[in-house]
């Protein structure tokens, strides 16, 4: 990605972000217009992606229960990709009973920072009625702090990455600004193929049945699919998942380490790089570990495109020309 279109507003505004993962998020924020204080994220994998594309990163590894927020008070925003195994199907949705779930150190984290907003990104299992109680208990507490609290469920696809992944996202901003937030609209288009998007990486070996896979891979993609240390290797989801690969003319198996040789015949396997453009990642941004590794941080990422358009929103909310807020410099 070019950095000349890093910070494109006027007014750069600084973030702390939990949960980093890969730094799906973190990118859409930084193109958004903010500048990231603090990266923090647990796996050791994904730390060193992050420091690899950004080393000017103040990258923090470890559990966010051990984070100290007090360097970080102040920051405009307090971002986070929280684990999704608490509120996912798969995850027997355990909620505030799972020992992964890290809403309460989220909170007490920006109870320590207050910074002018606040945007969550989880899986739209959130949204269970399972779950009522725990989403209005989150509520009143961002509400004691002085937020005003919505959330929403987007679609990827809507956003421009050809693939669904809907998501929950939580926005909290303090009420002096929340009059200048909205939620992105929807492309007016609807977003490339599969096989618009990765022609060119399919082709890169000089494939013969390219272009007959590209006339069959007509349509976006279905969700991604990461899987965890416990449970998922590299392979494109569970049985309906891998139903739907097939339909596109993709062996969802498992994950090929380059793109189908000329005379292949059959149905191809994806890459690690195209499984991250499918997810909205620039070519440039690269991802550490071996094959499995580096799968797994690509499908639990969220996709730098909706990071953006939300954060965009929250950007604009809190420099609204007349309003006071805090604005601190970036590293």
């Amino acid at each position: 990605m070019s950095r000349q279109n890093v910070l494109p507003f006027a007014i750069p505004l600084t973030s702390v972000e939990l949960c980093a993962g890969a730094g799906g998020q973190a990118l859409g924020l930084e193109q958004a217009g903010f500048g990231h204080e603090c990266v923090a994220e647990i796996e050791a994998d994904a730390c060193e992606t992050l420091r690899m594309n950004r080393p000017e990163w103040n990258v923090w590894q470890g559990d966010i229960r051990e984070f100290d927020p007090k360097p970080y008070k102040g920051v405009d925003l307090v971002a986070g990709g929280l684990p999704c195994p608490p509120f996912s199907i798969a995850g027997k949705q355990l909620g505030d009973r799972d020992e992964r779930n890290l809403f309460p150190a989220a909170l007490d984290i920006i109870d320590e920072i207050r910074p002018g907003a606040v945007m969550i990104e989880n899986v739209r299992g959130f949204l269970g009625a399972v779950f009522e109680d725990y989403r209005l208990q989150l509520k009143r507490r961002l509400e004691s702090m002085g937020y005003w609290c919505d959330w929403r469920l987007l679609n990827a696809s809507d956003y421009g990455v050809p693939q669904l992944r809907p998501r929950v996202i939580i926005v909290a901003i303090r009420h002096a600004f929340k009059d200048g937030f909205a939620w992105p609209e929807p492309n007016a288009h609807n977003p490339p193929t599969v096989g618009e998007t990765l022609h060119d990486l399919m082709g890169a070996n000089g494939w013969r049945g390219l272009e007959a896979w590209r006339r069959r891979a007509d349509d976006i993609a279905p969700t991604i699919v990461g899987g965890s240390h416990k449970h998922g290797g590299p392979d494109l989801g569970p049985t309906r998942a891998r139903a739907a690969w097939a339909a596109l003319g993709v062996n969802g198996k498992s994950i090929a380490p380059e793109a189908p040789e000329r005379d292949f015949v059959g149905m191809p396997r994806l890459t690690v790089r195209m499984v991250a453009r499918i997810q909205g990642f620039p070519d440039g941004w690269a991802f550490y570990g071996r094959k499995t590794a580096a799968y797994r941080q690509v499908g639990n990422a969220f996709p730098p495109p909706v990071a953006k358009a939300v954060a965009a929103r929250v950007h604009a909310a809190l420099t609204v020309p007349g309003q006071v807020h805090q604005v601190r410099t970036v590293a």
